[in-house]
Parts: structure tokens; C-alpha cells; sequence
């Protein structure tokens, strides 16, 4: 029976100066928010575009304190437990780690929130603009974590899999990172992409990302390893579960609600393009209106 281990080996710190040490899963939350930078400026300068591109580092702002304060504080609620209540200055210790996506979504939630009612915004039509390209910061998360040879799953049968460092039983176990950079990530963006341009109602992109995520990560979880702190909640049910099933029930009412009682939008309006048989046309009709002017003087 042919078997494919791999012995993970990679080392979590890109480099060290002195007392500065820049690490893989930092340098994944730069890489996302670039990205997510990148992308907002393109999104912007299409036709009908909610936000204007003088306007996308401010939001970028927005979204990098709403995620990076609730990615945190949500840990702390949700993972943290007593010693945090004990002693609550260690919120502050975020060179420790501990970032929740559950905590982090709805700080970004709260951002753009925010962000809508200060600009006079609609704050459906700001979701299906930010949310689009979530996935893609998700997807270098993951692919962080793994390099970090953190969050990883269960056991597998033996033949294949990942033995993590930190393991203490040095087993072969499922590659969880990967599994959620792929499901939560590439393929929730594709999705999503697809959805943008062909399906023009608003609010879709929230909902179906609030739908897709929760079942990506119920699905995952079935071979992810729980926190260590809290174990399974009952029987299989992991933490994980319990903050993603509501994203379930509420992405999915919110899609049929919008089919249901929410008109499609228009498209936006195509930019203006002209073949070169139209640009020759035009040019000759201009000519001959020109000449006809010239001889009525």
C-alpha cells in the first residue's frame, strides 16, 4: 500500500534582526490586506461602483481595525476563559496569538456598519462590495496557521497525512489549515466571483458567504482537533460548530429572503467601448457632416 507522510518542517519565522523576528503568519495578514487593497482599487473603478477609489484606503482602515480588534477580543470571549476575566491586560498580549474569525467577522461587521452610516451608504451594497474578497484573506490565514503548524486535525489512518512539531504523539493527521484554505477560501471566493457578476440582487454576497462559510467550517471541524482549553462542548460538537451554526441559518433565511422580497438590481452599466470598424464609421460620418457644413458657409 503505497503512503504519502509529509514531515512538516517548516520554520514559522521568515527572518530575525536583533530583537525583531518577522513571522509567516503575520506577514499572511500584510499579504491579504495588499491584496484586499489591490482589489478594492479595481473593484472601485468599475461602472456603478458604491465606493470611489479616493475612498478605498479609508475603508481598508476600517476593515483592518474592525477585523484586527474582533479577531482579538472575539478570542478572548470565546477561547480565552477565566484567566482573561482574571486578568484582562492580557487582551493586550497579541504576540502570544489567539485571533477568533468568528470574533473578527463581526468586528468587521460592526466597521462597516460604521463605515455605511458615516458616509451615507447602504450598508447591504457595502457588503456586496467588501465581502467578495474576504475569502481571499481567509485563505492566507489558513495557509499561515499551517505553516505555523498550528490548528491542525485528527489522526488519520496512517498511510497519509501531516506529522506536525508541536504533536507530541507524532502521528499522521489531517492537514485542517488546508482543508479550510481551500473551502473557506478559494473556493467561497470563486463562488462568490461567479455570483458578482451574473446575479445582480443586493445583499447576495453577505448572505451566501455567511451560508458557505458555516457549512465549510461545520464540515472541517468533523476533523479538526478542538481547542485544547475546551475540548468538545457535547459529544462531537466543538466550539468551532456552535459559533458557525447560526452563520448557517441566518446566510441561508437571508438568501430566500432575498430572492423573495428584494427586486434585482439593474447591471451596471457597461464602459463604453467602440470597434475600430465603429471608431471608422463614426470618423467618416463626423467627415461628412463636416463637409456639409463647410459647404453651406
Amino acid at each position: 500500500m503505497s503512503t504519502w507522510i509529509y514531515v512538516h518542517d517548516l520554520d514559522p519565522i521568515i527572518f530575525t534582526a536583533g530583537p525583531l523576528r518577522v513571522g509567516w503568519y503575520g506577514t499572511m495578514y500584510a499579504v491579504s490586506f495588499l491584496t484586499g487593497y489591490w482589489y478594492y482599487l479595481r473593484m472601485s473603478r468599475r461602472p456603478g461602483s458604491v465606493i470611489p477609489t479616493e475612498e478605498v484606503p479609508n475603508l481598508l482602515t476600517y476593515i483592518i481595525l474592525g477585523s484586527v480588534l474582533g479577531g482579538r477580543l472575539g478570542w478572548v470571549l470565546f477561547y480565552g476563559g477565566t484567566p482573561y476575566l482574571l486578568e484582562p491586560w492580557r487582551v493586550l498580549e497579541t504576540w502570544k496569538g489567539g485571533m477568533s474569525f468568528h470574533g473578527g467577522l463581526l468586528g468587521f461587521l460592526v466597521a462597516m456598519w460604521v463605515y455605511a452610516r458615516r458616509h451615507g451608504l447602504e450598508l447591504l451594497k457595502v457588503g456586496d462590495f467588501v465581502l467578495t474578497w474576504v475569502p481571499v484573506g481567509l485563505f492566507f490565514g489558513r495557509i499561515g496557521n499551517f505553516i505555523n503548524g498550528e490548528l491542525y486535525g485528527k489522526p488519520t489512518d496512517g498511510t497519509w497525512g501531516v506529522v506536525f512539531p508541536s504533536d507530541g504523539q507524532g502521528l499522521p493527521r489531517h492537514p485542517s489549515q488546508l482543508y479550510e484554505a481551500l473551502l473557506e477560501g478559494a473556493l467561497i471566493f470563486l463562488v462568490l466571483s461567479v455570483l458578482r457578476d451574473r446575479v445582480h440582487r443586493k445583499g447576495l454576497q453577505p448572505a451566501v458567504f455567511l451560508l458557505m462559510y458555516g457549512l465549510a467550517r461545520i464540515t472541517v471541524e468533523f476533523v479538526r482537533l478542538p481547542d485544547a482549553d475546551i475540548g468538545y462542548l457535547a459529544g462531537f460538537v466543538t466550539m468551532g460548530m456552535v459559533l458557525s451554526l447560526p452563520m448557517v441559518l441566518v446566510g441561508a433565511g437571508w438568501i430566500v429572503f432575498t430572492f423573495l422580497r428584494i427586486a434585482p438590481e439593474p447591471p451596471p452599466p457597461a464602459e463604453a467601448q467602440t470597434s475600430p470598424a465603429a471608431s471608422h464609421q463614426q470618423g467618416r460620418g463626423n467627415r461628412q457632416g463636416q463637409g456639409k457644413k463647410n459647404r453651406r458657409r
